[in-house]
């Protein structure tokens, strides 16, 4: 028989008591994490404007709905289709603003798209557009789409000519709109590439 240089473990082994400790240490730690709960957080988006806290009770604010809104395109009996779309406060009212690019719903090929700002009414009536940010006559293609900073961000692909094939555009463009004393300036920061 070979002796163990190890100590004999016999009092190490679990008995009633300590899985009755453990239990309890466990229920007072859990019951202290939910008494010591951090304040709500509130997110503004940084920019210019005024911002406005809301109380932890009060809901968020829903951004205006795309399918509630009549598109400025003309379609010829065709539907508008919403591609892209992205929510954020642009004019600091506290208040979420929708970005949507939209296009005809033709069925085949790449109609233009037309990127448009859409914010909820204050009798919670239907949203409306308040600005068009691309016209669909600039026969662009929103390929990316997003807010962020307090600025509207836009991945745009285009044509260099008349003669380009719709299905294959030839440009790219990326550009940024930032609310300012009343309206959407496009940013000087634009820049433009071939594809």
């Amino acid at each position: 028989m070979q002796i163990s240089d190890v100590p004999d473990l016999a009092h190490t082994r679990p008995r009633p008591v300590h899985w009755l400790a453990t239990a309890t240490a466990m229920a007072a730690v859990m019951a202290g994490a939910g008494l010591l709960q951090p304040d709500a957080a509130t997110a503004n988006q940084t920019g210019s404007g005024t911002t406005t806290r809301t109380t932890p009770d009060a809901a968020p604010l829903p951004a205006p709905d795309t399918a509630a809104v009549d598109f400025p395109l003309e379609c010829g009996g065709a539907k508008a289709l919403v591609t892209k779309e992205a929510t954020g406060d642009l004019d600091g009212d506290g208040r979420p603003e929708t970005v949507a690019a939209a296009r005809c719903d033709a069925g085949s090929g790449t109609p233009p798209s037309g990127v448009y700002v859409l914010t909820a009414t204050k009798d919670a009536g239907a949203p409306r557009v308040v600005a068009t940010l691309v016209d669909p006559a600039d026969r662009q293609t929103v390929a990316d789409l997003a807010i962020r900073d307090g600025l509207v961000r836009a991945r745009l692909l285009g044509y260099s000519g008349p003669d380009v094939p719709g299905c294959c555009p030839d440009e790219e463009q990326n550009l940024t709109w930032r609310w300012q004393n009343g309206g959407f300036v496009q940013s000087d920061r634009s820049e433009s590439r071939s594809v």
